[in-house]
């Protein structure tokens, strides 16, 4: 159990990496997604992501933010931080 208040605010920053799928039926290719870290500071997201990226294998990576309401357990859209490579759009 947590101690704190039913209207605190987490933040939770994001490393999500994304892999190339083929098409089904000649279809076009697409991205999914391939693994997802969490860190307690912007700039350690960040620099996973741009480590991610890098890696063989890896088509793109985003880094970002996310604000969770600890009351109602809502999260916010995600808030870029930097989009490497091949990554899907940003519909927001």
């Amino acid at each position: 159990m947590s101690d704190a208040p039913d209207n605190a605010e987490k933040i939770h920053y994001i490393c999500q990496t994304y892999v190339e799928t083929k098409g089904a039926r000649g279809g076009p290719a697409g991205l999914k997604v391939d693994k997802q870290f969490q860190y307690t500071s912007e700039a350690d997201a960040q620099n996973r992501a741009e480590r991610e990226s890098q890696r063989e294998g890896c088509a793109g990576a985003d880094a970002y933010m996310i604000i969770e309401d600890a009351g109602s357990g809502e999260v916010s859209a995600p808030n870029f931080i930097v989009r490497l490579g091949n990554v899907p759009d940003d519909d927001s």
